[in-house]
């Protein structure tokens, strides 16, 4: 079993900064593709960004130049920096992780979300 916590999320005026950190536990042999996806009220979650295990991110263009995105492949730990917040920025941040189990399953996990809210 893999569990996927995320934490950092909170409440920031426009403008500010807030560092959204996952930490992966569990059955994990390897842990594959990391990604983080928002939800904002009344629409679909969509990608914000992603990283492979050797570090290659894709970053929406929304939050280009402003989010940056990383990971401790140690630590099994998947961080977004998220820099000159705006209001459309808000929505429920979820964390995802392509992991292969320690019995060699594939499993697309994913966090429980943490709430980012922007007020203007």
């Amino acid at each position: 079993q893999v569990q996927l916590v995320e934490s950092g999320g909170g409440l920031v005026q426009a403008g500010g900064s807030l560092r959204l950190s996952c930490a992966a536990s569990g059955s994990i042999f390897r842990i594959n593709v990391m990604a983080w996806y928002r939800q904002a009220p009344g629409k679909q979650r969509s990608l914000v960004a992603s990283i492979s295990s050797l570090g290659n991110t894709n970053i929406a263009d929304s939050v280009k130049g402003r989010f940056t995105i990383s990971r401790d492949n140690g630590k099994n730990t998947l961080f977004l920096q998220m820099n000159m917040l705006k209001p459309e920025d808000t929505g429920v941040y979820y964390c995802n992780a392509l992991v292969l189990t320690t019995d060699l399953r594939t499993v697309n996990q994913w966090g429980q979300g943490t709430q980012v809210t922007v007020s203007s």
